[in-house]
């Protein structure tokens, strides 16, 4: 194997292990006498940011994660700034738990502020771990008026306004759209699977090797396949997952969705079905639609929000996936005759993105827990 390729296996997957992104869990309820709210915050960053292991063994115990409640609570209410109507929010916690998510243990720090209920409009500052990861989000619920709004605040979209007056089914509507063009922009394990599908549209496999495809419409078509075809399997298993139909552990899953990753990346440098990729679509998309359903779980919308959330999560998911598509398709029909996109992006980038994937299989399938 050439060196440039080692380096770029090493880059990526170097990358993988240092900038895992990482979440937490905001719920806010404007509806009781006050204003309250809990915020499940992972372990793995609340020890990287505090140091909670204090005997340097790898592993948080019970002992060690409530010695520090205090510290915690202080550390993560200072990144929080609330105000209801305009009037500044003060927040003190309530209450300490430890709860088991898909990826680990939560810290669950329950807390009341001093503004009253029923407010109009809520306004939210976050700023939780964007100091010590860019990639940190959080995954914000507000219920209030006539139901639970969803928000996804970012190092880039560090502040919200929740108009908590009642609103229309369009711009409820709209704003679980937002929600998933977000995810699927942000949801790197998807977008690398269906790029590792793509890459291939703009070649044409001849005597066992690869060569620029010579029609456009050919490219076209074979994109359709296998957008159309990932776009069916996981809003089938998106919509039976968050409507409890099929309920799978999340571990497998995630892992699943890491492994279809590292066969349709290692598809393109070793094929096994070069011509009928739409099936290996159709199959891993099956597995992406529970992974997609995790999200509007862990929003914690209640039933009556649930049909225009999946919905509208589901049209703006394919709206992501159709704007990477645009971006995609004539970039690479323009590269397909050169060095650069069959050795460098096709081939390389395809072992790159298997060895990536591979990272995160490991981590999510050895479940790597932080509490034992």
């Amino acid at each position: 194997m050439k060196l440039w390729v080692v380096v770029l296996l090493w880059f990526f997957a170097s990358s993988a292990a240092a900038h895992k992104p990482s979440d937490s869990y905001l719920s806010l309820a404007t509806d009781a006498p006050r204003v309250t709210g809990q915020w499940d915050i992972a372990l793995r960053d609340l020890d990287f940011a505090l140091g909670l292991d204090v005997d340097g063994d790898g592993r948080l115990t019970w002992g060690e994660v409530r010695s520090r409640h205090q510290e915690i609570a202080a550390y993560a209410l200072a990144r929080l700034h609330l105000q209801a109507d305009g009037r500044e929010c003060t927040t003190r916690p309530t209450g300490h738990l430890v709860d088991e998510h898909s990826d680990g243990g939560y810290a669950v720090l329950r807390f009341d502020t001093d503004c009253a209920g029923g407010p109009a409009r809520l306004d939210v500052a976050y700023s939780l771990f964007f100091d010590l990861d860019a990639q940190h989000k959080g995954l914000l619920s507000v219920r209030g008026g006539e139901g639970t709004r969803a928000y996804a605040l970012s190092a880039d979209s560090r502040e919200i306004r929740a108009e908590l007056r009642e609103s229309s089914w369009a711009e409820a509507l709209s704003g679980h759209v937002r929600e998933g063009i977000w995810h699927i922009w942000i949801g790197f394990d998807h977008i690398l699977f269906l790029l590792s599908l793509l890459l291939p549209a703009v070649l044409a496999r001849r005597d066992d090797r690869w060569e620029p495809a010579e029609t456009f419409r050919a490219a076209l078509l074979d994109v359709v396949k296998v957008v159309t075809a990932f776009t069916v399997a996981h809003s089938v298993t998106l919509s039976a997952a968050a409507l409890g139909a099929v309920e799978l552990p999340t571990r497998w899953v995630e892992s699943a969705i890491a492994a279809s990753v590292v066969v349709a990346a290692l598809n393109n440098v070793w094929p096994v079905l070069p011509l009928r990729r739409w099936t290996m679509a159709f199959g891993f998309g099956l597995i992406h639609g529970f992974g997609f359903a995790a999200v509007l779980a862990d929003l914690g919308l209640p039933r009556e929000a649930l049909a225009l959330s999946l919905v509208g999560f589901n049209v703006g998911v394919e709206a992501g996936q159709l704007a990477i598509v645009a971006v995609f398709l004539p970039l690479a029909w323009v590269l397909r005759r050169r060095w650069v996109y069959r050795r460098l992006i096709f081939a390389a980038g395809s072992l790159a993105v298997a060895a990536l994937a591979a990272t995160w299989f490991v981590e999510r399938a050895f479940d790597l827990r932080l509490i034992g």
